[in-house]
């Protein structure tokens, strides 16, 4: 074991130049991941900015029994959920299933257009892409030609101005904009499959579908199962961006997740310490749910984080 340790110090001091690369890195998660790590201490007390925060009175759990008994809190918790579950359910498989058809895709040149115009969204900052989406929805927006045009709608509709709308247009735009990125972890794992296997399956019958869902699916089943892990972990958090662009007062019910309550409560209304604990909450279930999907991933089959 030692032994071990001595060749991994020796292989270290070899590549110094290649491994002093992650200094940067290292240095931006300490002061922006776990410095401020240390406010959370913020959450126990009555804090206010006019005054140094150690001469901030301790109240122990006031703020925590303060959110749970608001129902305000519970409405963006159901909101969070529903559009969670939607994104969760319906939205992780797709760039998984465009990963899989792009791979079968034999024209290279063809290929590469497809996956650039499928990246192009993720690089529109929401404030643009959001506006856009708005104008898309709105009333005379090609969304509402488009309905009209193939007879699912007799007349226009202002989607974003009515709440039963807003988890669906989350869905739908964070789905545009954001599939083509997700799949290049999906595009990369593919890569790495050896062809001989294709191969020998094509030389004993296996036809396209055959090969996909016994070769491609299940060589790529280990990084599906670490970023499910993870994408139920985060089910507690939302895109904050998307939903503050697309919010308005007339969808708000529906609108209002956990991570624009906090906002709200936090910098708009001021309640530093409040909006610290619903946080400081939320971290220690989304750690929670964490371990608890790794540890049925774990068992169901066999993958894992850790």
């Amino acid at each position: 074991m030692f032994r071990f340790r001595g060749e991994q110090m020796k292989a270290f001091f070899r590549q110094w130049q290649l491994q002093s690369m992650v200094i940067p890195g290292i240095v931006w998660m300490i002061i922006f991941c776990y410095l401020p790590m240390f406010w959370l201490v913020i959450a126990f007390m009555d804090y206010s900015i006019a005054k140094p925060m150690l001469e901030s009175p301790f109240v122990g759990l006031k703020h925590f029994e303060a959110f749970v008994s608001d129902d305000r809190f519970w409405r963006s918790i159901r909101n969070t959920l529903g559009m969670s579950s939607i994104k969760l359910i319906l939205g992780f498989p797709i760039p998984i299933l465009f990963a899989l058809l792009l791979n079968e895709i034999r024209s290279l040149r063809f290929k590469r257009t497809v996956q650039t115009i499928s990246y192009l969204p993720h690089f529109i900052a929401w404030t643009i892409f959001g506006g856009i989406a708005l104008n898309w929805l709105g009333e005379g927006g090609v969304i509402n030609q488009l309905m009209m045009a193939i007879g699912l709608q007799d007349r226009e509709i202002l989607f974003n101005s009515d709440a039963k709308y807003f988890w669906w247009i989350t869905f739908f735009t964070d789905t545009l904009k954001e599939t083509g990125w997700s799949a290049i972890i999906y595009i990369a794992a593919i890569s790495g499959i050896d062809p001989g296997l294709y191969e020998a399956a094509e030389l004993d019958g296996a036809g396209r579908w055959q090969r996909m869902w016994h070769i491609t699916v299940q060589s790529i089943r280990p990084t599906i199962a670490i970023l499910f892990i993870l994408a139920v972990s985060g089910i507690l958090g939302s895109n904050f961006e998307q939903i503050f662009m697309l919010k308005n007062n007339m969808n708000m019910k529906m609108a209002e997740s956990l991570d624009l309550y906090i906002y709200n409560m936090g910098l708009v209304s001021g309640r530093h310490s409040f909006s610290t604990a619903v946080l400081f909450a939320r971290s220690i279930v989304a750690l929670g749910l964490l371990f608890m999907a790794n540890q049925t991933s774990k068992k169901l089959t066999g993958d894992s984080i850790f």
